[in-house]
């Protein structure tokens, strides 16, 4: 199941480049989509959650 977390914040490379690194070191399958401000996570509900966590500790605002 593909979910997709807005990210307000997420503007240029360098912000979409800390997602990625940040992300990368979780077992979460993901993508992260510039141009639509956004992170698709492709897994269930733990997943998106420790998405979640690790965008919000970056200090990256979802809605």
């Amino acid at each position: 199941m593909k979910s997709i977390l807005m990210v307000r914040n997420l503007k240029d490379e360098e912000s979409a480049k800390q997602i990625k690194l940040a992300l990368s070191e979780t077992r979460v399958d993901f993508e992260v989509n510039l141009e639509k401000q956004c992170v698709i996570v492709d897994g269930d509900s733990d997943m998106v959650a420790v998405a979640r966590k690790v965008i919000n500790d970056l200090g990256y605002i979802m809605f």
